[in-house]
């Protein structure tokens, strides 16, 4: 790292993260009904993965994406002769999308959001509190 962290940073990088960690989610309910044809072409969720990053000279403490990557859970099969996409078998495979995992996780990504911007008003609210200091 080269200059120390500021409050601002420490929020950047808290804020960006959240904002992955939201578009992941919002990827996997967008996919969580896509249907294919065979198990290795069916969609696979993502899966943010945070690292904590440590300021050696203030001693603060923030995260940074590590990456995103696909999960290895297993398709769904399901059988449906009638379905456009079925194999031979009359098998579709969805994408193993846990909705309400998902929903939750976004919910909590926007909550977390939100507390950094409000620290963020507090913070600036402070300073401009101080500079009106006589």
């Amino acid at each position: 790292m080269g200059a120390p962290l500021t409050l601002f940073d420490l929020a950047q990088r808290g804020l960006s993260s959240q904002m992955v960690r939201m578009n992941a989610a919002a990827s996997n309910l967008a996919n969580a009904s896509a249907v294919a044809s065979d198990a290795q072409s069916a969609y696979r969720p993502l899966r943010p993965v945070f690292a904590e990053e440590l300021d050696k000279s203030t001693g603060l403490s923030t995260v940074r994406v590590a990456g995103v990557y696909r999960s290895n859970a297993s398709a769904i099969r399901e059988h449906n002769p009638g379905h456009p996409m079925a194999d031979a078998n009359g098998d579709v495979w969805t994408a193993p999308v846990d909705e309400n995992a998902e929903m939750v996780e976004m919910l909590d990504s926007s909550r977390q959001y939100q507390n950094l911007v409000e620290a963020l008003s507090t913070a600036k609210q402070l300073m401009l509190d101080t500079m009106r200091m006589k």
